[in-house]
């Protein structure tokens, strides 16, 4: 594979990340504090949201499997259609309505829209790596080039979402040394901006979408110019495409498989977690409302610049050994939660990053090489690659729906009210918990399931062997 094929092919999938960043951190802020909706009612949008977009996963895969080949390959025909329609759905997303009876419907429409057409794209986009070449060394190469870009891309995403709308988020009402004996007053001032100033929120929002929508179509031609699709190279002509269902059923008896999904979507679900309620931790519970912008640039820029440090450590140590670096944001995530200080937010916030470029380049740099223990296995059977990557992008949307949807029920039960400077005690260590012990938690036992994983450097390269003597 060439630079160029490589950073073409990265740079496609950045603009789904640019904005699932934007989405990540802020919606469920915009939801409650811009929209005026309930926690109840963000939760539902949330959950049924990313609920949509696993379900849409196994349906994309059945009928990505079953297309034909055609002038432009097998996958980039998908990628091309959803695209337009995804900029619309996520313009809408971000967009006040003029009533507000109806605007759990409206905001549940367009989110659901959003996740489902992410996946159309995201499942042939990320099963593209078994097409662009057969060598594991240029797989692993092309999926540190995406995940470097993504990661860029989600920090794009943040840092534009963050720049354009912080003063939506920011009052002159609310001070960052508030005392510690509060008084009523305090607790019932709105912490909206004015809306007579010359840029409502509204306005401010629909800007920064029209934006990452451009972006969009920007990474959407770059692709299609830029990368080829090849057929399957291991494919004889008498070997058969194996059947969605039995396929599907097959991957979920695949141990390899299995232990590597349960593993990283209880990971995964933990960075959820992380992403979507640290705006609100910052702004409610750490007086940092005037750093939170500044915070996640940090993250994401530590994130981008490690990318290619991972890369090379579990090129020299191996990937089971470079999961270890997903456990350092646990003691600093909770030294955050103990003691809310502005230093020791950036330090949290730098370490966090690196953590969070091992858990996202781990997964897709480790899910080729089940794909090839399971093409050993199975030596005559065609079209499983979408099966398996529509299947783990299921499961790993799902558990994080489930965690973002008990996360906003948790702050309505807690009594979180939307435009106030000061939330109650009990909301402000519902998102102590939330930030700190509950991705403590998952990390942990995700680390622990991953222990089991069998695929080893060295049967990695028994299985190239094998593979290469298939061919």
């Amino acid at each position: 594979l060439s630079i160029c094929g490589k950073l073409c092919y990265a740079i496609g999938g950045a603009p789904n990340q640019v904005a699932g960043s934007a989405a990540a951190f802020f919606l469920q802020i915009y939801l409650l504090d811009i929209a005026h909706i309930t926690p109840f009612h963000a939760s539902l949008v949330l959950f049924i949201g990313k609920a949509s977009g696993a379900v849409t996963d196994p349906v994309a895969g059945f009928f990505i499997s079953k297309s034909r080949w055609t002038k432009i390959g097998r996958l980039m025909p998908w990628m091309l259609a959803c695209t337009p329609f995804t900029v619309v759905s996520y313009f809408f997303m971000w967009y006040l309505p003029p009533f507000v009876s109806g605007r759990v419907a409206w905001y549940l429409t367009f989110y659901c829209l959003f996740q489902a057409l992410t996946t159309l794209f995201q499942v042939p986009y990320s099963a593209l790596t078994m097409f662009l070449s057969t060598d594991q060394k240029d797989r692993d190469s092309a999926t540190a080039y995406r995940m470097t870009m993504e990661v860029l891309g989600t920090l794009i995403g943040a840092a534009l979402q963050g720049q354009i709308v912080a003063s939506a988020h920011v009052s002159h009402h609310c001070t960052v040394t508030s005392p510690v004996n509060t008084t009523d007053s305090w607790h019932d001032t709105p912490s909206f901006p004015d809306p007579s100033g010359p840029l409502s929120h509204q306005v401010i929002y629909m800007i920064a979408a029209g934006v990452i929508g451009g972006v969009y179509l920007l990474g959407i031609v770059v692709l299609f110019l830029g990368v080829k699709e090849k057929d399957d190279p291991y494919a004889l002509n008498s070997d058969r495409a194996i059947p969605f269902c039995k396929g599907l059923g097959l991957t979920m008896k695949h141990g390899p498989y299995v232990k590597l999904t349960a593993s990283f979507l209880l990971i995964s679900t933990a960075v959820q977690l992380e992403q979507s309620n640290f705006v609100l931790f910052c702004t409610h519970a750490a007086d940092l409302r005037n750093h939170f912008q500044y915070l996640v640039v940090t993250i994401l820029v530590s994130a981008a610049v490690s990318i290619p440090f991972w890369q090379k450590f579990l090129q020299r140590f191996g990937k089971k050994c470079a999961a270890c670096g997903i456990s350092w944001m646990i003691p600093f995530a909770v030294m955050l939660v103990t003691i809310p200080n502005l230093i020791l937010a950036y330090v949290v916030a730098f370490v966090s990053g690196l953590s969070i470029a091992a858990s996202l380049l781990l997964p897709w740099s480790m899910l080729p090489d089940v794909v090839d223990n399971f093409r050993l296995q199975n030596p005559h059977g065609k079209g499983h690659e979408t099966i398996f990557y529509s299947s783990y992008v299921f499961f790993t949307k799902m558990s994080a729906g489930i965690g973002l949807g008990i996360s906003a029920v948790g702050l309505e039960f807690t009594g979180y009210k939307p435009g106030i400077c000061r939330q109650a005690d009990d909301v402000i260590l519902t998102l102590k918990i939330l930030i700190g012990a509950v991705p403590a938690i998952l990390i942990l036992v995700g680390l622990f399931i991953l222990l089991f994983y069998p695929i080893t450097e060295e049967s990695r390269k028994e299985t190239k062997l094998a593979l290469e003597a298939l061919r």
